[in-house]
């Protein structure tokens, strides 16, 4: 299991500065003259700094060069799951055999052999062939080989002897040429200085600096103008320039039943049928009879008293319940992994056996489609505002260039102001994509997705699952907090979802830098898209949304009503919906038209007058007729007077 080499990271692509110079020469060094040169080349920095970049940028050299070269990128995650899958299958030879013959081998992600003593052990043993051979090891992490906690002494010696190189913070100057270069990739231009004003800022990676530029193309594409340097400050929230920034149900299997009513049944008709008809013709029918009533088509089985006198009866009959038998098998395995598909007619017709085995084979490999958007939410019906427009802008370009312009895309807000319907619309339009396959979940979803994997060990099938995706749509990322296991899936599916070009969106209630218990990594790699919020519904947005939910109920869009609703401070769309809902309920129990006035006195809490079809008191009430009536058990009011119900005197 191994990743391929991502095209657009290539040194041609990768801007040098002081910062990272040594680590690219030492890079390029490596892929002209792989095993001579350094050996291991140990290249760290944190998280955004370009490593991945340098990692494959040497592949992909050594591969210019020399194109007969076998060359292998891996994560240590990936090397890890493929050492155990070869393990379990009795493969460990030919396992440690595959690496050592490759020519290069880049593994990323070193740290993660923190606690991993086997693993440390056989990346050890690998190195020594590697280098014995004469062949590359290239290595990543994002902290130098002796400070990675409990890495074995001789691996760090090991890594020592070769060069370990480190990559920094890229300068004021590196910053710029970034930037510049990233801008005219994207087809955007800005007044002379406003790159400069954003290189001011000392971003702590590359990907925090290309999500400030997404920002800002956005921002710019949104108000149609060009801008400066001091609109530059107010969108990135700077100050002063150049003042950092802060930082299953399951579907149980038919089984065979026990002796019961139904096979007493069966064995009545059998002695029926044998009295009239040959004994052949009399176990058929009992064959058709029962696996008729368990649902299975009997096609092969009736063909058979077509015929005058078939051969081999007993045979075939033999062989129709051993297919059959081994329908059950695909349908129990397949209602495992996709309860859904379990329920497929094609689990139920022994005479198509080969596309039961493909289908079940498909669901082995993942190929069961991912949750889906909802259509609940068409973007459509999305109200628009200032409030909103820069995310809903981000949107429509997402959607027209999915994968391409803001990968990934973060929507961040309060509760209730739109952030899921956003996100599931986006879905929705994505998934009318010629092969598209859009995963649209929530984040806790996706976390009890992945336990129910773990639980059925069948993790492989989840990745494969998800792996398939055009589009990943998680909402509200911030239930990723403290779930350690769900974090390191989540950094490999997105790290291969983007080398795929798919397109990433994610919703969370605050800027990523600020949720707790994310690691930086994620953190990272979502602030290198674009990060836009959703703030708190404008007036004009307010006001669209009221004539929608007006006209929804069918309810009189009168100018006095919408003045009054959208002029009251309302922080979120979800209350602007509850408060139309009180409105038009309490209209409903006075069987009262929807005004101002009314709207005014239900939020207000002034008095709503009652209508009455007499005097109304409270507690008892003493009839001109003699004897108590209780107010409680008469109805004061109906309809139409014939309907009026008075109870009877007692």
């Amino acid at each position: 299991m191994t990743s391929s080499l991502n095209p657009r990271f290539t040194f041609e692509t990768f801007v040098v500065g002081a910062a990272n110079r040594l680590a690219v020469t030492a890079g390029r060094t490596v892929a002209e003259n792989p095993g001579s040169a350094y050996n291991p080349l140990f290249i760290y920095s944190g998280s955004g700094l370009g490593k991945t970049h340098v990692l494959m940028a040497i592949g992909h050299a050594a591969k210019t060069i020399a194109s007969q070269l076998n060359i292998e990128y891996l994560t240590l995650d990936e090397y890890v799951e493929a050492f155990h899958a070869a393990i379990a299958a009795g493969q460990g030879d030919a396992f440690r055999r595959r690496f050592q013959n490759v020519d290069v081998l880049l593994v990323d992600d070193v740290q993660f052999l923190t606690n991993r003593k086997e693993m440390q052990a056989e990346l050890l043993r690998l190195t020594e062939a590697l280098q014995q051979s004469g062949h590359q090891i290239v290595l990543a992490s994002d902290r130098p080989p002796a400070e990675i906690a409990d890495l074995d002494e001789r691996l760090i010696s090991r890594f020592s002897g070769g060069l370990v190189v480190d990559m920094g913070i890229p300068d004021y100057e590196t910053r710029v040429a970034i930037l510049r270069r990233k801008a005219e990739e994207r087809g955007s231009k800005f007044q002379p200085g406003v790159l400069e004003a954003v290189a001011k800022v000392e971003y702590p990676n590359v990907r925090e600096l290309m999500g400030a530029l997404n920002r800002l193309i956005a921002f710019q594409a949104v108000n149609d103008m060009p801008i400066n340097e001091e609109t530059v400050r107010k969108v990135l929230g700077v100050p002063t320039a150049g003042s950092p920034t802060a930082g299953s149900s399951t579907v149980a299997s038919p089984t065979v039943g026990s002796p019961d009513e139904f096979s007493q049944f069966l064995s009545d008709v059998t002695v029926t049928v044998g009295k009239a008809v040959e004994a052949w013709r009399a176990r058929v029918a009992e064959a058709v009879m029962r696996w008729e009533g368990e649902g299975y088509r009997t096609g092969r089985l009736e063909k058979l008293l077509e015929q005058e006198t078939p051969a081999a009866v007993d045979e075939a009959i033999a062989a129709y319940v051993q297919d059959v038998e081994r329908l059950k098998t695909l349908e129990a395995e397949v209602a495992v992994l996709d309860p859904q598909a379990a329920g497929e007619k094609v689990f139920r017709d022994p005479d198509h056996m080969e596309a039961a085995e493909a289908a079940a084979a498909k669901v082995r490999e993942g190929a069961a489609p991912p949750p889906a958007p909802s259509a609940a939410f068409p973007l459509e019906t999305y109200c628009a505002g200032a409030s909103n427009e820069v995310a809903l802008n981000a949107a429509r370009d997402v959607i027209a260039k999915p994968g391409k312009k803001y990968n990934p895309l973060v929507i961040v807000g309060r509760s209730g102001l739109g952030k899921t319907h956003l996100l599931n619309a986006i879905g929705v339009e994505l998934a009318r994509k010629k092969h598209a396959v859009v995963a649209c979940l929530s984040t806790q979803q996706f976390v009890d997705e992945l336990i129910a994997a773990i639980d059925g060990n069948r993790v492989d099938w989840w990745r494969a699952r998800y792996r398939r995706a055009t589009a990943l749509l998680l909402d509200d990322i911030q239930l990723l907090a403290g779930k350690e296991r769900t974090q390191e899936e989540l950094f490999n599916l997105f790290n291969h979802l983007v080398d795929a070009d798919r397109q990433l969106i994610f919703t969370a209630p605050a800027h990523p830098n600020t949720l707790e218990g994310i690691e930086e990594r994620i953190v990272s790699r979502l602030e290198g898209g674009l990060v836009a919020e959703i703030a708190e519904p404008d007036k004009d947005l307010r006001r669209g949304m009221l004539e929608r939910l007006l006209t929804q109920h069918r309810v009189p869009v009168e100018p006095a009503l919408l003045d009054y609703l959208a002029d009251r401070p309302i922080d979120s769309v979800r209350n602007l919906t509850g408060i139309v809902q009180r409105i038009i309920e309490a209209a409903a129990a006075q069987d009262a038209p929807v005004t101002a006035g009314l709207a005014r006195e239900v939020l207000e809490g002034a008095p709503v007058p009652r209508r009455t079809t007499g005097l109304r008191t409270s507690g008892i009430v003493v009839s001109s007729a003699g004897g108590v009536r209780s107010r409680e058990k008469m109805v004061w009011d109906w309809p139409t007077s014939g309907d009026r119900v008075i109870e009877d005197l007692r």
